[in-house]
């Protein structure tokens, strides 16, 4: 299990280039950020249109244990192309990464996983 924290914010350009400048002046002075991966969107709608309530439950489900589509289209009780399209998406997004495994004479099951362990949501509006 991966040990980052993914956090995913509304925030300008402006803050998001704060944020960095902060993060840089803190290397430069020798101290060693906190590990993670921040995600940041201009628009709360946007964020929102990714963080469905389906998509929820699905980062929910991966992330005790990588699992199959199949598996987790019955797991979550949602149609298996409905799954495999958020899993797509929000392996764009960087939230879930795929790979394949073996299944002796059935092909190949596409497996899913969490890219952090914790996944943190900040938004004001």
């Amino acid at each position: 299990m991966p040990k980052t924290r993914i956090t995913l914010t509304v925030s300008s350009t402006e803050e998001y280039f704060e944020r960095a400048r902060k993060r840089a002046q803190a290397m430069d002075r020798g101290e060693m950020p906190a590990p993670g991966i921040t995600i940041s969107f201009e628009d709360p709608v946007d964020l929102m249109e990714l963080l469905t309530s389906a998509r929820v439950r699905l980062l929910r489900s991966v992330k005790g244990q990588p699992q199959n589509i199949s598996a987790l289209a019955s797991e979550l009780k949602r149609d298996v192309r409905a799954v495999s399209r958020d899993v797509s998406l929000l392996e764009k997004a960087g939230l879930l990464r795929t790979s394949y495994k073996s299944n002796p004479g059935h092909g190949r099951l596409k497996m899913v996983e969490p890219v952090a362990q914790e996944y943190k949501l900040v938004a004001s509006l």
